[in-house]
């Protein structure tokens, strides 16, 4: 294992030399990076989906489920979409060096806080090759160097998106040790890389929960957690019935393989006739399979009994719970009970309820009349996110630019000395 704690060691030695160049750099020069990856992203998209390709073939191989290949695809329709996100990236205000709170003193002092970057980040995630230059982009624009270390399922995927990456940094005049990807599938790395605390300032997971809880039990830095999601939407006595059906519908198909799907609905019991009987043949009819409690399962014969399993599982998958309550009492109650903190949604007209909804429920984005889907960075204006953090410090819901940041005092005096 020797050679790969010296991998681990020289990766950590070049990124925390490149973080000490990339604090200084200029916002032109991160946005020229971000700006030329996105470039040598669009002029390589025969090598990036032939590789792509390549990993998809071993998935099959190897029979990896829907979702994870659903995750690890990449297409032009994908690229396009990681080639936009760069360039929102680069459009963003850059948050280093931004002061705030500048006050005097009664001393004469001004006492203020300046936004820093977090140091290096190690980033480790699964099938998702775009996380690669999520990652990549959102460190290189706040200040950060960045390892990162994917799964073995998208191996070419990734080392076809960080040679782009690479030419990116060096085009723009930065080091190109600002971003560094492990090239190995050795496990023994990622046990490596979460106990180098003397490069690494804060490790980043991306994947499953076995993942993120492995990673948090043996690191000796502070882990960002990104935990599974476990996403509800409730639809309320109050709801608008379309509203409601189109809500419910898109938050569990629009995508199953993402940590912003809905897992479970909950729908009051006096909504139930309006909504229930429709979402339960649209669900059916694009192929969801359905497990419900006693009250459910007596709408539908394809209704199977959901187990109290259930009711915490992150399915990722063409399954979804539903569960009738008598409250929007007991549908927090479920909520707090089974929920992962990531995502909840309400469905209704009644202000007062929608407001104790999201004063009450206490996850990382709780919203009114809306898809749980929009539970990501890009669609909250973060340009991308490096995660969406289940944890309550130092970051909360999608990580994006600040959540990489930090904040410093600073003092301002003219010759003032303390008496």
């Amino acid at each position: 294992m020797g050679s790969i704690t010296d991998l681990i060691t020289t990766l950590g030695k070049n990124a925390r030399t490149a973080a000490k160049t990339l604090r200084g750099a200029t916002t032109q020069a991160k946005n020229n990076a971000l700006i030329n990856i996105a470039n040598q992203i669009d002029n390589n998209r025969v090598t990036i989906l032939a590789a792509n390709a390549q990993d998809l073939s071993h998935g099959k191989d190897n029979e990896l489920d829907e979702a994870l290949l659903d995750r690890l695809m990449l297409d032009d329709a994908r690229l396009d979409g990681i080639i936009e996100s760069l360039n929102q990236i680069a459009a963003l205000p850059d948050p280093i060096g931004e002061i705030t709170d500048l006050k005097f003193r009664p001393s004469g002092i001004q006492v203020g806080k300046m936004r820093v970057p977090l140091g290096v980040m190690g980033i480790i995630y699964e099938s998702r090759p775009n996380v690669t230059i999520d990652a990549a982009a959102l460190c290189l624009k706040s200040g950060n160097g960045a390892i990162l270390r994917g799964g073995s399922e998208a191996i070419h995927s990734n080392l076809a998106l960080y040679a782009c990456v690479k030419d990116g940094l060096i085009d723009a005049g930065l080091d190109e040790y600002c971003v560094q990807l492990i090239d190995t599938t050795d496990r023994e790395a990622v046990t490596e890389l979460v106990k180098a605390s003397d490069y690494i300032d804060a490790i980043i997971p991306r994947g499953g929960k076995g993942l993120v809880e492995a990673i948090s039990e043996n690191a000796k830095v502070p882990v960002i957690k990104h935990l599974h999601g476990v996403c509800h939407t409730y639809i309320d006595k109050d709801a608008d019935t379309q509203k409601a059906i189109r809500i419910a519908f898109n938050a569990k198909t629009r995508r199953y393989g993402v940590c912003n799907a809905m897992e479970t609905l909950l729908v009051h019991a006096s909504a139930v006739g309006r909504v229930l009987p429709e979402l339960i043949a649209e669900y059916i009819a694009k192929g969801v399979e359905l497990r419900g409690c006693d009250q459910t399962q007596q709408l539908s014969d394809q209704i199977i009994a959901a187990t109290d399993e259930d009711w915490d599982t992150e399915y990722l998958d063409a399954i979804l719970s539903i569960r009738i309550v008598n409250s929007m009492s007991e549908a927090i109650e479920h909520i707090d009970q089974h929920g992962s903190g990531h995502t909840e949604s309400i469905v209704t007209e009644n202000y007062t309820s929608g407001r104790r909804f999201i004063t009450e429920v206490d996850s990382s984005s709780v919203m009114i009349n809306a898809s749980t889907g929009f539970a990501d960075g890009f669609e909250y204006g973060l340009g991308a996110e490096i995660g969406i953090s289940t944890d309550k410090f130092h970051v909360r819901g999608p990580v994006g630019l600040e959540g990489l940041t930090s904040q410093k005092f600073i003092v301002l005096g003219d010759g003032h000395t303390r008496a």
